[in-house]
Protein backbone atom coordinates (compact mmCIF):
# COMPACT_ATOMS: atom_id res chain seq x y z
CA UNK A 1 0.00 0.00 0.00
CA UNK A 2 1.22 3.33 -0.76
CA UNK A 3 0.67 5.68 1.97
CA UNK A 4 -1.15 9.51 1.43
CA UNK A 5 1.21 12.18 0.87
CA UNK A 6 1.69 12.93 5.09
CA UNK A 7 1.85 17.10 5.32
CA UNK A 8 3.43 19.29 7.80
CA UNK A 9 0.14 20.33 9.79
CA UNK A 10 1.11 19.08 13.10
CA UNK A 11 4.00 21.45 13.21
CA UNK A 12 1.91 24.11 12.16
CA UNK A 13 -0.58 23.15 15.05
CA UNK A 14 0.68 25.37 17.48
CA UNK A 15 0.70 27.99 15.60
CA UNK A 16 -3.11 27.94 14.73
CA UNK A 17 -6.37 26.65 16.13
CA UNK A 18 -7.60 23.58 15.01
CA UNK A 19 -10.59 23.30 11.85
CA UNK A 20 -12.62 21.30 14.48
CA UNK A 21 -12.62 20.76 17.80
CA UNK A 22 -14.74 19.08 20.05
CA UNK A 23 -14.70 19.15 23.97
CA UNK A 24 -15.72 17.18 26.49
CA UNK A 25 -18.50 15.58 24.72
CA UNK A 26 -21.32 12.92 26.32
CA UNK A 27 -23.65 11.69 24.81
CA UNK A 28 -26.29 8.67 26.37
CA UNK A 29 -29.41 6.57 24.99
CA UNK A 30 -31.77 4.18 27.06
CA UNK A 31 -29.39 2.09 28.85
CA UNK A 32 -25.93 3.07 27.34
CA UNK A 33 -23.69 5.52 27.78
CA UNK A 34 -21.99 6.18 24.29
CA UNK A 35 -19.45 8.86 24.61
CA UNK A 36 -18.43 10.05 28.09
CA UNK A 37 -16.03 13.14 28.51
CA UNK A 38 -14.83 12.70 24.75
CA UNK A 39 -12.34 15.29 23.50
CA UNK A 40 -11.40 15.53 19.90
CA UNK A 41 -9.38 17.95 17.28
CA UNK A 42 -8.13 18.22 14.04
CA UNK A 43 -6.01 20.59 11.65
CA UNK A 44 -6.63 21.29 8.04
CA UNK A 45 -4.39 19.35 5.99
CA UNK A 46 -4.22 16.23 8.50
CA UNK A 47 -5.99 12.70 8.36
CA UNK A 48 -6.79 11.49 12.10
CA UNK A 49 -7.36 8.70 12.77
CA UNK A 50 -10.42 7.24 14.83
CA UNK A 51 -10.21 3.73 15.89
CA UNK A 52 -12.03 1.77 18.42
CA UNK A 53 -13.88 -1.70 18.61
CA UNK A 54 -17.67 -1.83 17.31
CA UNK A 55 -19.69 -0.29 20.36
CA UNK A 56 -16.79 1.99 21.35
CA UNK A 57 -18.51 5.24 20.54
CA UNK A 58 -17.22 6.08 16.54
CA UNK A 59 -20.48 5.93 14.98
CA UNK A 60 -21.75 8.30 18.16
CA UNK A 61 -18.85 10.88 17.35
CA UNK A 62 -19.48 10.66 13.22
CA UNK A 63 -23.54 11.43 14.36
CA UNK A 64 -22.55 14.07 16.09
CA UNK A 65 -20.56 15.55 13.51
CA UNK A 66 -22.69 15.48 10.76
CA UNK A 67 -26.03 16.86 13.38
CA UNK A 68 -27.75 13.27 12.91
CA UNK A 69 -28.00 13.63 16.50
CA UNK A 70 -26.32 16.39 18.84
CA UNK A 71 -24.47 16.01 22.43
CA UNK A 72 -25.99 15.94 25.82
CA UNK A 73 -23.23 18.26 27.00
CA UNK A 74 -19.62 19.18 25.92
CA UNK A 75 -18.49 22.02 23.29
CA UNK A 76 -17.75 22.18 19.84
CA UNK A 77 -15.44 25.09 17.91
CA UNK A 78 -14.91 25.31 14.52
CA UNK A 79 -11.74 27.73 13.53
CA UNK A 80 -11.87 28.18 17.39
CA UNK A 81 -14.85 29.71 17.54
CA UNK A 82 -18.10 28.06 19.56
CA UNK A 83 -21.16 26.37 16.96
CA UNK A 84 -23.85 24.31 17.36
CA UNK A 85 -24.48 20.93 15.39
CA UNK A 86 -27.88 20.55 15.31
CA UNK A 87 -28.72 19.56 11.96
CA UNK A 88 -27.46 18.05 8.92
CA UNK A 89 -27.55 21.69 7.21
CA UNK A 90 -25.50 22.73 10.29
CA UNK A 91 -22.85 20.27 9.30
CA UNK A 92 -23.24 20.97 5.45
CA UNK A 93 -22.61 24.79 6.28
CA UNK A 94 -19.50 24.17 7.94
CA UNK A 95 -18.28 22.11 5.37
CA UNK A 96 -18.77 18.98 6.89
CA UNK A 97 -19.47 15.50 5.25
CA UNK A 98 -19.35 12.43 6.25
CA UNK A 99 -19.40 8.90 4.88
CA UNK A 100 -21.25 6.17 6.58
CA UNK A 101 -20.41 2.65 5.92
CA UNK A 102 -24.20 2.34 5.39
CA UNK A 103 -24.59 3.59 2.75
CA UNK A 104 -27.56 6.17 2.30
CA UNK A 105 -28.51 6.09 -1.69
CA UNK A 106 -31.63 5.88 -3.61
CA UNK A 107 -31.45 2.57 -5.08
CA UNK A 108 -33.68 2.88 -8.23
CA UNK A 109 -32.11 6.44 -8.97
CA UNK A 110 -29.37 6.77 -11.31
CA UNK A 111 -25.06 7.67 -10.05
CA UNK A 112 -25.68 11.55 -11.10
CA UNK A 113 -29.16 12.05 -9.67
CA UNK A 114 -27.62 10.50 -6.12
CA UNK A 115 -24.49 12.16 -5.91
CA UNK A 116 -26.40 15.76 -6.49
CA UNK A 117 -29.40 14.23 -4.68
CA UNK A 118 -31.50 17.97 -3.97
CA UNK A 119 -28.90 19.57 -5.41
CA UNK A 120 -29.27 19.20 -9.09
CA UNK A 121 -28.61 22.07 -11.52
CA UNK A 122 -31.63 23.54 -12.51
CA UNK A 123 -32.48 23.98 -15.89
CA UNK A 124 -34.36 26.91 -17.87
CA UNK A 125 -38.13 26.14 -17.37
CA UNK A 126 -39.02 25.99 -13.43
CA UNK A 127 -38.65 23.17 -11.45
CA UNK A 128 -36.73 21.25 -14.41
CA UNK A 129 -33.37 20.00 -13.65
CA UNK A 130 -30.32 20.84 -16.39
CA UNK A 131 -29.41 16.93 -17.22
CA UNK A 132 -26.64 17.74 -19.61
CA UNK A 133 -24.37 19.61 -16.73
CA UNK A 134 -25.67 17.15 -14.21
CA UNK A 135 -24.33 14.55 -16.25
CA UNK A 136 -20.89 16.80 -16.69
CA UNK A 137 -20.54 17.72 -13.45
CA UNK A 138 -21.24 13.90 -12.31
CA UNK A 139 -18.74 13.09 -14.83
CA UNK A 140 -16.02 15.38 -13.21
CA UNK A 141 -16.52 14.18 -9.44
CA UNK A 142 -16.13 10.58 -10.45
CA UNK A 143 -13.12 10.98 -12.33
CA UNK A 144 -11.53 12.62 -9.63
CA UNK A 145 -12.02 9.19 -7.50
CA UNK A 146 -11.01 7.07 -10.79
CA UNK A 147 -14.16 5.50 -11.00
CA UNK A 148 -14.94 4.82 -14.69
CA UNK A 149 -18.84 4.49 -15.16
CA UNK A 150 -21.67 5.61 -16.66
CA UNK A 151 -23.49 8.37 -14.19
CA UNK A 152 -26.40 7.03 -15.58
CA UNK A 153 -26.12 3.91 -13.95
CA UNK A 154 -29.00 2.86 -11.88
CA UNK A 155 -27.59 2.22 -8.27
CA UNK A 156 -29.27 -0.56 -7.27
CA UNK A 157 -27.61 -2.47 -10.14
CA UNK A 158 -24.34 -1.63 -8.38
CA UNK A 159 -22.23 -4.32 -6.29
CA UNK A 160 -21.38 -3.09 -2.38
CA UNK A 161 -18.09 -1.78 -3.59
CA UNK A 162 -19.37 0.41 -6.16
CA UNK A 163 -21.99 1.83 -4.24
CA UNK A 164 -18.84 3.07 -1.82
CA UNK A 165 -17.14 4.66 -4.58
CA UNK A 166 -20.62 6.79 -5.21
CA UNK A 167 -21.09 7.78 -1.48
CA UNK A 168 -17.09 9.15 -1.90
CA UNK A 169 -18.05 10.96 -4.71
CA UNK A 170 -21.23 12.72 -3.21
CA UNK A 171 -19.21 13.51 -0.40
CA UNK A 172 -16.37 15.37 -2.66
CA UNK A 173 -19.39 16.79 -4.41
CA UNK A 174 -20.61 18.89 -1.75
CA UNK A 175 -16.96 20.77 -1.44
CA UNK A 176 -16.30 19.45 1.86
CA UNK A 177 -13.41 20.62 4.34
CA UNK A 178 -13.72 18.33 6.88
CA UNK A 179 -14.30 14.79 5.44
CA UNK A 180 -15.21 11.86 7.99
CA UNK A 181 -14.90 8.24 6.27
CA UNK A 182 -16.36 5.38 8.13
CA UNK A 183 -13.87 2.13 7.09
CA UNK A 184 -13.95 3.41 3.09
CA UNK A 185 -11.72 0.39 1.71
CA UNK A 186 -14.17 -1.96 3.55
CA UNK A 187 -15.21 -3.36 0.34
CA UNK A 188 -12.83 -1.94 -2.31
CA UNK A 189 -10.22 -4.20 -3.74
CA UNK A 190 -6.62 -2.79 -3.31
CA UNK A 191 -6.56 -1.51 -6.55
CA UNK A 192 -9.71 0.95 -6.02
CA UNK A 193 -7.82 1.19 -2.30
CA UNK A 194 -5.28 3.23 -4.03
CA UNK A 195 -7.42 5.12 -5.97
CA UNK A 196 -8.73 6.84 -2.60
CA UNK A 197 -5.48 7.06 -1.05
CA UNK A 198 -4.12 9.25 -4.02
CA UNK A 199 -7.57 11.45 -4.20
CA UNK A 200 -7.20 12.13 -0.41
CA UNK A 201 -3.57 13.36 -1.20
CA UNK A 202 -5.32 15.69 -3.50
CA UNK A 203 -7.18 16.36 -0.76
CA UNK A 204 -4.73 16.86 1.87
CA UNK A 205 -2.69 18.90 -0.39
CA UNK A 206 -6.16 21.08 -0.29
CA UNK A 207 -5.89 21.84 3.38
CA UNK A 208 -8.60 19.39 3.75
CA UNK A 209 -9.35 17.73 6.99
CA UNK A 210 -10.19 14.06 7.21
CA UNK A 211 -11.24 12.04 10.04
CA UNK A 212 -10.70 8.45 8.90
CA UNK A 213 -12.02 5.14 10.74
CA UNK A 214 -10.11 1.62 9.93
CA UNK A 215 -9.36 -1.27 11.57
CA UNK A 216 -6.83 -2.27 8.71
CA UNK A 217 -3.47 -1.54 10.92
CA UNK A 218 -1.45 -0.98 7.23
CA UNK A 219 -3.93 2.15 6.50
CA UNK A 220 -3.64 3.37 10.23
CA UNK A 221 -0.21 3.74 10.18
CA UNK A 222 0.17 4.49 6.31
CA UNK A 223 -2.59 7.10 5.88
CA UNK A 224 -2.28 8.82 9.75
CA UNK A 225 -0.92 12.21 10.74
CA UNK A 226 -2.47 11.16 14.06
CA UNK A 227 -4.63 8.57 16.12
CA UNK A 228 -7.18 8.69 18.87
CA UNK A 229 -7.87 5.61 20.61
CA UNK A 230 -11.97 5.50 21.74
CA UNK A 231 -13.22 2.35 24.25
CA UNK A 232 -16.66 2.36 25.98
CA UNK A 233 -17.32 5.84 24.82
CA UNK A 234 -14.05 7.24 26.60
CA UNK A 235 -11.23 8.44 24.90
CA UNK A 236 -8.30 6.10 25.99
CA UNK A 237 -5.36 8.18 24.14
CA UNK A 238 -4.07 10.08 21.28
CA UNK A 239 -0.62 9.67 19.76
CA UNK A 240 1.21 10.01 16.76
CA UNK A 241 1.58 7.00 14.20
CA UNK A 242 5.13 6.18 15.66
CA UNK A 243 4.62 6.87 19.22
CA UNK A 244 2.80 2.90 18.50
CA UNK A 245 2.84 -0.69 17.16
CA UNK A 246 0.10 -2.19 15.78
CA UNK A 247 0.18 -4.72 19.33
CA UNK A 248 0.20 -1.60 21.41
CA UNK A 249 -2.53 0.04 19.35
CA UNK A 250 -5.15 -3.55 19.78
CA UNK A 251 -4.14 -3.74 23.52
CA UNK A 252 -5.59 0.31 23.64
CA UNK A 253 -8.85 -0.47 21.80
CA UNK A 254 -9.90 -3.89 22.75
CA UNK A 255 -7.76 -3.46 26.66
CA UNK A 256 -6.39 -7.32 25.53
CA UNK A 257 -4.07 -8.79 23.41
CA UNK A 258 -5.43 -10.20 20.33
CA UNK A 259 -3.86 -12.42 18.07
CA UNK A 260 -4.01 -10.47 14.37
CA UNK A 261 -2.40 -13.38 12.28
CA UNK A 262 -5.27 -15.59 12.17
CA UNK A 263 -3.82 -18.69 12.99
CA UNK A 264 -4.67 -21.79 11.28
CA UNK A 265 -4.09 -25.77 11.68
CA UNK A 266 -4.50 -26.88 8.04
CA UNK A 267 -5.93 -30.31 7.71
CA UNK A 268 -6.12 -32.90 4.69
CA UNK A 269 -9.43 -32.63 2.93
CA UNK A 270 -12.29 -34.85 2.91
CA UNK A 271 -14.51 -35.54 0.19
CA UNK A 272 -15.97 -33.40 -1.85
CA UNK A 273 -19.02 -31.29 -0.76
CA UNK A 274 -19.21 -28.67 -3.19
CA UNK A 275 -18.62 -29.05 -7.26
CA UNK A 276 -19.40 -26.53 -9.96
CA UNK A 277 -18.71 -26.86 -13.67
CA UNK A 278 -19.20 -24.38 -16.46
CA UNK A 279 -21.02 -22.24 -14.58
CA UNK A 280 -23.21 -19.11 -16.34
CA UNK A 281 -25.72 -16.91 -15.11
CA UNK A 282 -27.68 -13.72 -15.87
CA UNK A 283 -25.24 -11.56 -13.81
CA UNK A 284 -22.68 -12.01 -16.38
CA UNK A 285 -20.45 -14.84 -15.00
CA UNK A 286 -19.40 -17.60 -17.23
CA UNK A 287 -17.47 -20.92 -17.23
CA UNK A 288 -16.85 -21.09 -13.66
CA UNK A 289 -15.17 -24.83 -12.55
CA UNK A 290 -14.30 -25.15 -8.91
CA UNK A 291 -14.66 -27.39 -5.95
CA UNK A 292 -14.82 -27.38 -1.81
CA UNK A 293 -13.64 -30.16 -0.05
CA UNK A 294 -14.75 -31.60 3.63
CA UNK A 295 -12.09 -29.68 5.82
CA UNK A 296 -11.30 -27.07 3.94
CA UNK A 297 -11.44 -23.12 3.18
CA UNK A 298 -11.08 -22.24 -0.42
CA UNK A 299 -10.59 -18.67 -0.75
CA UNK A 300 -12.66 -16.63 -4.29
CA UNK A 301 -10.76 -13.69 -5.01
CA UNK A 302 -10.04 -10.73 -7.45
CA UNK A 303 -10.44 -7.31 -8.10
CA UNK A 304 -14.05 -5.87 -7.46
CA UNK A 305 -16.37 -6.01 -10.11
CA UNK A 306 -14.57 -9.38 -11.50
CA UNK A 307 -17.33 -11.40 -10.61
CA UNK A 308 -16.99 -12.91 -6.71
CA UNK A 309 -20.48 -12.22 -5.22
CA UNK A 310 -22.25 -12.74 -8.53
CA UNK A 311 -20.64 -17.04 -8.24
CA UNK A 312 -21.88 -17.22 -4.21
CA UNK A 313 -25.11 -15.68 -5.63
CA UNK A 314 -25.41 -18.11 -8.46
CA UNK A 315 -24.12 -21.26 -6.25
CA UNK A 316 -26.68 -20.31 -3.76
CA UNK A 317 -29.15 -20.27 -6.16
CA UNK A 318 -30.26 -16.27 -5.59
CA UNK A 319 -29.11 -15.72 -9.03
CA UNK A 320 -30.38 -17.23 -12.28
CA UNK A 321 -28.08 -19.88 -13.54
CA UNK A 322 -28.06 -20.03 -17.76
CA UNK A 323 -26.00 -23.23 -17.83
CA UNK A 324 -23.67 -25.43 -16.06
CA UNK A 325 -24.25 -27.46 -12.79
CA UNK A 326 -23.82 -26.74 -9.46
CA UNK A 327 -23.61 -30.39 -6.66
CA UNK A 328 -23.97 -30.11 -3.40
CA UNK A 329 -23.04 -33.45 -1.43
CA UNK A 330 -23.20 -35.30 -4.69
CA UNK A 331 -27.00 -33.82 -5.37
CA UNK A 332 -28.15 -31.40 -8.31
CA UNK A 333 -28.96 -28.07 -7.10
CA UNK A 334 -32.31 -27.35 -7.46
CA UNK A 335 -31.70 -23.89 -8.37
CA UNK A 336 -33.15 -21.78 -5.31
CA UNK A 337 -32.11 -20.63 -2.27
CA UNK A 338 -34.85 -22.69 -0.30
CA UNK A 339 -33.22 -25.53 -2.05
CA UNK A 340 -29.50 -24.78 -0.93
CA UNK A 341 -30.64 -24.99 2.87
CA UNK A 342 -32.50 -28.23 2.88
CA UNK A 343 -28.83 -29.29 1.04
CA UNK A 344 -26.80 -28.22 4.08
CA UNK A 345 -25.82 -24.91 2.57
CA UNK A 346 -25.64 -21.54 3.68
CA UNK A 347 -24.46 -18.07 2.28
CA UNK A 348 -23.56 -15.15 4.66
CA UNK A 349 -23.87 -12.22 1.96
CA UNK A 350 -21.58 -9.40 1.38
CA UNK A 351 -24.51 -7.09 3.07
CA UNK A 352 -25.42 -8.41 6.03
CA UNK A 353 -28.21 -5.60 7.06
CA UNK A 354 -30.13 -5.73 3.95
CA UNK A 355 -29.77 -9.70 3.07
CA UNK A 356 -28.61 -11.72 6.29
CA UNK A 357 -30.69 -9.85 9.15
CA UNK A 358 -34.15 -8.88 9.43
CA UNK A 359 -33.24 -5.65 11.50
CA UNK A 360 -35.98 -5.24 13.23
CA UNK A 361 -36.70 -8.65 14.68
CA UNK A 362 -35.18 -9.73 18.19
CA UNK A 363 -31.91 -12.12 18.20
CA UNK A 364 -33.86 -15.11 18.50
CA UNK A 365 -36.07 -14.67 15.75
CA UNK A 366 -33.34 -14.08 13.82
CA UNK A 367 -31.12 -16.98 14.81
CA UNK A 368 -34.13 -19.34 14.28
CA UNK A 369 -35.25 -18.14 10.73
CA UNK A 370 -33.00 -20.58 8.63
CA UNK A 371 -34.55 -23.03 10.45
CA UNK A 372 -37.88 -23.40 11.39
CA UNK A 373 -39.18 -26.16 8.55
CA UNK A 374 -36.37 -28.57 10.15
CA UNK A 375 -37.13 -27.17 13.41
CA UNK A 376 -40.82 -27.81 13.61
CA UNK A 377 -42.16 -29.70 10.76
CA UNK A 378 -45.86 -29.75 11.74
CA UNK A 379 -45.90 -25.82 11.64
CA UNK A 380 -46.37 -25.37 15.19
CA UNK A 381 -43.90 -23.50 16.83
CA UNK A 382 -42.44 -24.69 20.64
CA UNK A 383 -41.75 -21.34 21.59
CA UNK A 384 -39.42 -23.20 24.65
CA UNK A 385 -37.44 -25.87 22.08
CA UNK A 386 -37.07 -22.37 19.57
CA UNK A 387 -35.23 -20.81 22.92
CA UNK A 388 -32.89 -23.29 24.21
CA UNK A 389 -31.58 -23.79 20.38
CA UNK A 390 -30.73 -19.48 20.21
CA UNK A 391 -29.67 -19.64 23.67
CA UNK A 392 -27.23 -22.99 22.46
CA UNK A 393 -26.20 -20.65 19.32
CA UNK A 394 -25.29 -17.49 21.25
CA UNK A 395 -22.85 -19.36 23.71
CA UNK A 396 -21.38 -21.10 21.29
CA UNK A 397 -20.35 -18.48 19.40
CA UNK A 398 -20.20 -15.56 22.12
CA UNK A 399 -22.80 -13.49 20.91
CA UNK A 400 -22.95 -10.35 23.33
CA UNK A 401 -26.78 -9.30 23.81
CA UNK A 402 -28.87 -8.44 26.52
CA UNK A 403 -31.15 -11.30 25.83
CA UNK A 404 -32.72 -12.80 23.02
CA UNK A 405 -35.48 -10.50 22.85
CA UNK A 406 -32.74 -7.63 21.92
CA UNK A 407 -33.40 -6.22 18.68
CA UNK A 408 -30.28 -7.52 16.27
CA UNK A 409 -30.04 -4.42 14.55
CA UNK A 410 -29.13 -2.77 18.24
CA UNK A 411 -26.13 -5.01 18.05
CA UNK A 412 -22.19 -4.07 16.67
CA UNK A 413 -21.17 -5.14 13.74
CA UNK A 414 -19.14 -8.09 14.94
CA UNK A 415 -22.19 -9.37 17.01
CA UNK A 416 -24.55 -9.44 14.16
CA UNK A 417 -22.42 -11.56 11.62
CA UNK A 418 -22.37 -13.68 14.48
CA UNK A 419 -25.90 -13.77 14.24
CA UNK A 420 -26.03 -14.34 10.43
CA UNK A 421 -23.81 -17.47 11.21
CA UNK A 422 -25.80 -18.81 13.88
CA UNK A 423 -28.79 -18.58 11.47
CA UNK A 424 -26.94 -21.59 10.04
CA UNK A 425 -25.76 -23.20 12.57
CA UNK A 426 -29.29 -23.63 13.82
CA UNK A 427 -29.74 -25.23 10.43
CA UNK A 428 -27.22 -27.16 10.31
CA UNK A 429 -25.77 -26.03 7.45
CA UNK A 430 -22.40 -28.06 6.51
CA UNK A 431 -20.88 -25.83 3.43
CA UNK A 432 -20.85 -21.64 4.25
CA UNK A 433 -20.19 -19.18 1.61
CA UNK A 434 -18.75 -16.38 3.53
CA UNK A 435 -18.79 -13.40 1.03
CA UNK A 436 -16.63 -10.73 2.66
CA UNK A 437 -16.77 -11.86 6.81
CA UNK A 438 -15.21 -9.08 8.38
CA UNK A 439 -16.50 -6.29 5.98
CA UNK A 440 -16.86 -3.25 8.83
CA UNK A 441 -15.65 -4.95 12.17
CA UNK A 442 -13.05 -4.37 14.73
CA UNK A 443 -9.96 -6.41 14.76
CA UNK A 444 -11.07 -8.32 18.03
CA UNK A 445 -13.91 -9.40 15.99
CA UNK A 446 -12.43 -10.56 13.07
CA UNK A 447 -9.81 -12.78 15.15
CA UNK A 448 -13.73 -14.25 17.24
CA UNK A 449 -15.03 -14.77 13.59
CA UNK A 450 -12.19 -16.39 12.07
CA UNK A 451 -11.72 -18.62 15.26
CA UNK A 452 -15.38 -19.26 14.67
CA UNK A 453 -14.78 -20.54 10.52
CA UNK A 454 -11.96 -22.44 11.44
CA UNK A 455 -13.82 -24.15 14.48
CA UNK A 456 -16.71 -25.31 11.30
CA UNK A 457 -14.09 -26.87 9.25
CA UNK A 458 -12.58 -28.88 11.78
CA UNK A 459 -16.19 -29.82 12.81
CA UNK A 460 -15.99 -30.65 8.72
CA UNK A 461 -17.69 -28.60 7.24
CA UNK A 462 -16.75 -26.86 3.71
CA UNK A 463 -16.24 -23.43 3.77
CA UNK A 464 -15.58 -20.60 0.28
CA UNK A 465 -14.81 -17.63 1.15
CA UNK A 466 -14.56 -14.17 -0.52
CA UNK A 467 -12.09 -11.43 0.71
CA UNK A 468 -11.29 -8.24 -0.89
CA UNK A 469 -8.34 -8.44 1.78
CA UNK A 470 -5.69 -10.64 0.42
CA UNK A 471 -3.75 -10.71 3.94
CA UNK A 472 -6.95 -12.75 4.76
CA UNK A 473 -7.22 -15.15 2.07
CA UNK A 474 -2.93 -15.92 2.42
CA UNK A 475 -3.19 -16.48 6.23
CA UNK A 476 -6.88 -18.24 6.06
CA UNK A 477 -7.17 -20.09 3.25
CA UNK A 478 -6.15 -23.83 1.95
CA UNK A 479 -6.49 -22.51 -1.50
CA UNK A 480 -7.79 -19.64 -3.73
CA UNK A 481 -9.35 -19.61 -6.68
CA UNK A 482 -8.49 -15.80 -8.77
CA UNK A 483 -11.25 -13.62 -11.02
CA UNK A 484 -11.12 -11.53 -13.83
CA UNK A 485 -13.44 -10.20 -15.90
CA UNK A 486 -16.37 -12.55 -14.23
CA UNK A 487 -14.14 -15.69 -14.94
CA UNK A 488 -12.26 -17.78 -12.68
CA UNK A 489 -8.39 -17.57 -14.13
CA UNK A 490 -5.81 -19.40 -12.00
CA UNK A 491 -6.20 -21.49 -9.02
CA UNK A 492 -3.20 -21.05 -6.28
CA UNK A 493 -2.69 -24.33 -3.76
CA UNK A 494 -1.09 -23.50 -0.59
CA UNK A 495 2.01 -23.28 -1.53
CA UNK A 496 2.09 -20.51 -3.97
CA UNK A 497 -0.91 -18.86 -2.23
CA UNK A 498 0.52 -15.35 -1.86
CA UNK A 499 -0.43 -11.73 -2.41
CA UNK A 500 1.49 -10.89 -5.24
CA UNK A 501 0.05 -14.01 -7.29
CA UNK A 502 -3.38 -13.14 -6.06
CA UNK A 503 -2.54 -9.46 -8.08
CA UNK A 504 -0.66 -10.84 -10.97
CA UNK A 505 -3.45 -13.21 -11.54
CA UNK A 506 -5.95 -10.78 -11.05
CA UNK A 507 -4.85 -8.29 -13.02
CA UNK A 508 -3.14 -9.88 -15.61
CA UNK A 509 -3.58 -8.46 -19.15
Amino acid sequence: MSAATKTPALAAASLAPPKLELRGICKSFPGVRALNDVSFSIWPGETHMLLGENGAGKSTLMKILCGAVSADSGEILYENRPTTIASPADARRLGIAVIFQEFSLVPHLDIAHNIFLGRAPRGRLPGAIDRARLYADTRRVLDMIGFDIDPRESVHRLGVAQQQMVEIAKALSQKARILVMDEPTASLSDRESERLFAMMARLKADGVAIVYISHRMAEVFALGDRITVLRDGKRVRSLMPHEATPDELVRLMVGRTVDMTYPRRFRAPGATMLEVRGLSAASGVAGVDLTVREGEIVGLCGLVGSGRTEVARAIFGADKVTSGEVRVFGRVHPGAPDGSTRLGMALIPESRKSEGLALIRTVGDNILLASLPSLFPSGLLRVGAGRDVALQIVKRLGIVATSLQQQVGMLSGGNQQKVVIGKWLAAKARLFIFDEPTRGIDIGAKAQIFAVIDELVAAGAGVLMISSEQAEIVHVCDRAYVMRGKRIVGELGRAELSEENIVRLGMHQ
